[in-house]
């Protein structure tokens, strides 16, 4: 009785096992294989707008003596940049600021006594947007030579951008998907397979840093603009079907 119920038990057994193989089997015959992959695009390339910006300052008790003394100014510059090569379509002056000071007396324990006027304050900046990247970026490091003219001007680092962003993306979006696909296949070959369908495809953010930095890359997409010189990157990962 005892070496029958061990014959059962040892049946089922076997029943069960053959079982679970030949599902194991139909599964592994009729799943999708697929390989995931992703290609990178990168290009170097160079600026060709620059941004430079700068500020000038008057001050005078008088209103009309610091404004009339900020306008001098003002044409001092304009001369100065155009003589430099500078286009008078490309100075762009903005509006004055105009601001009251005043010098404040304080006692012993630090707080103020007492306070009069000191003056006016008249601030001005003015903005070049050019294509002559070079030029714009020389005169913009040979400006301190205003100082021969008693003209203090605050000389801000220039923006370089570029302008045809549309066309380079395009080109590393192809160059991106041509290296996913590459590795796509050669990873099929080694595995003895060869590539089938497309299934899916996804496209990372556009990165831009300079040039041979060390920038980190942004979540969003970063953009330096404090480069003349940059290299875009972007990402695609692409899906395909194994058969």
């Amino acid at each position: 009785m005892k070496n029958h119920i061990h014959s059962i038990i040892l049946s089922l057994t076997v029943i069960i096992a053959a079982l679970i193989i030949g599902n194991a089997y139909k599964n592994k015959s009729t799943g999708n294989t697929t390989i995931s992959v992703t290609g990178l695009g990168e290009e170097n390339f160079t600026s060709d707008l620059i941004v430079w910006k700068a500020g000038f300052s008057s001050t005078a008790m008088d209103l009309k003596q610091a404004s009339e003394d900020l306008r001098n100014k003002r044409e001092k510059i304009k001369k100065y940049l155009i003589g430099k090569g500078a286009s008078n379509d490309e100075l762009v002056f903005n509006s004055v600021s105009i601001q009251k000071l005043y010098n404040n007396s304080y006692d012993n324990m630090g707080n103020i006594q007492s306070s009069y006027f000191s003056g006016f304050s008249l601030n001005q900046t003015l903005r070049i947007e050019s294509k002559e990247v070079d030029k714009i970026e020389k005169i913009s490091r040979e400006i301190t030579e205003l100082i021969n003219q008693d003209i203090e001007l605050d000389s801000y680092s220039p923006d370089y951008y570029y302008t045809n962003l549309r066309a380079l993306k395009l080109r590393m979006i192809e160059n991106a998907t041509k290296d996913a696909k590459t590795r796509a296949e050669k990873i099929a070959i080694n595995a003895g397979s060869s590539l089938g369908k497309l299934k899916n495809a996804s496209m990372g953010v556009i990165q831009i840093t300079a040039r041979n930095s060390s920038e980190d890359y942004s979540w969003g997409g970063s953009f330096n603009t404090t480069s003349k010189l940059k290299t875009a990157s972007i990402t695609i990962r692409l899906e395909y079907d194994v058969d």
